[in-house]
């Protein structure tokens, strides 16, 4: 026998391709929604990605003014000029809540007026808290869809495995062939789905573990920076 009457004997390989080609609704069905949950999850990760590479540029920039500013009013008037940010909107609530106690004191060359008292001074550290869970809500957005797309996932991947398992082995029943040329396509249909809720899951978790990180430290530098607010008044003696 020839070589070429091996190769012309040697029967065509199934791939991926064929095996989509051939696959049942329900399959398909879940493919889709693996498709959908995945243009979904990209989406989210480049506008965080974008949201949070803004932040810590407007963080840096807040920073640089808070550190120049000798007293507080310097530090308002600098802030003013900046665009919006987190950090600002945080020092906003509580240098208005603070000039809404001692109306004035903040203007240039007025005197330093009697500090805040105790109650107040809680009052004024309940505000701040309450922008900086403001602020960390505001940039968690869309992250639960992502834990919810990298949890989801993977067992919509399994649910197509399982379908494509079951309609490969009703084939089997029905035709009464059970060699390795009659299910191997069945089971590599079937796999398929798994491969894609893995595909989908993957950079699902990986993006939010990483957004988590960044949340959390976004939210430590603004806890810090409340800290130092209150700080700032106790130097300047106004508490």
């Amino acid at each position: 026998m020839t070589i070429l009457a091996l190769i012309l004997q040697t029967p065509p390989t199934y791939g991926i391709i064929d095996s989509l080609r051939d696959a049942t609704p329900l399959t398909w069905a879940v493919l889709l929604v693996l498709l959908g949950f995945s243009l979904v999850s990209w989406w989210i990760i480049f506008w965080k990605a974008k949201q949070f590479r803004e932040v810590r540029k407007q963080g840096d920039k807040f920073l640089s003014q808070i550190e120049k500013a000798q007293r507080l009013e310097d530090a308002y008037k600098a802030i003013l000029g900046l665009p919006d940010s987190p950090y600002g909107r945080v020092f906003r609530q509580g240098v208005n809540f603070f000039s809404e106690l001692r109306p004035g004191s903040l203007r240039q060359g007025a005197p330093v007026a009697e500090g805040l008292s105790p109650a107040q001074l809680e009052v004024l550290r309940m505000v701040l808290e309450k922008g900086e869970a403001e602020e960390r809500d505001a940039l968690a957005q869309g992250l639960t869809w992502l834990a919810v797309i990298g949890s989801v996932s993977p067992l919509l991947g399994l649910l197509g495995t399982v379908i494509g398992v079951m309609s490969t082995f009703l084939g089997i029943a029905a035709t009464g062939s059970s060699s390795l040329s009659a299910v191997a396509p069945g089971v590599g249909e079937a796999l398929i789905a798994t491969v894609a809720g893995l595909v989908v899951a993957i950079p699902s978790v990986l993006a939010y573990n990483h957004f988590v990180g960044r949340l959390n430290l976004v939210a430590s530098e603004l806890e810090g920076f409340s800290a130092e607010f209150i700080g700032t008044l106790a130097r300047e003696g106004r508490v």
